[in-house]
């Protein structure tokens, strides 16, 4: 299995979770509600959200992972190679967040999640 195999395994496992391609150029593109919470590039790193800056600026310093291009700050690009469980750990933690954000209503459409 590859890297974009098992990253997106992690992604689809979660509940509710969408998979698209909107800009037709090779992305697999996460989402929970509509929101994007992770998103895998053409190339093999994936994009996720974190709590807040602070917590991206201390895995850029930690684990090598970089600046997500074109997102806020509070995303981080982890590299092809990240260990796996720390993948999956950022992965559950973007979707939690991104999932909290949404409106109470779409809230209670989803299928329950237990917030590992």
């Amino acid at each position: 299995m590859t890297w974009r195999d098992e990253i997106n395994a992690i992604c689809a496992a979660l509940p509710g979770a969408e998979k698209s391609d909107p800009w037709n150029g090779g992305h697999d593109c996460w989402k929970i509600g509509g929101k994007m919470f992770a998103l895998h590039e053409m190339e093999p790193d994936i994009c996720v959200k974190c709590p807040d800056i602070e917590t991206a600026e201390l895995l850029r310093d930690t684990i090598n992972a970089e600046r997500a291009p074109y997102f806020h700050r509070s995303w981080v690009r982890l590299p092809k190679g990240t260990d796996l469980k720390e993948a999956r750990h950022r992965i559950h933690l973007s979707y939690g967040l991104i999932r909290s954000g949404l409106t109470k209503k779409l809230q209670a459409c989803l299928p329950e999640w237990e917030g590992r």
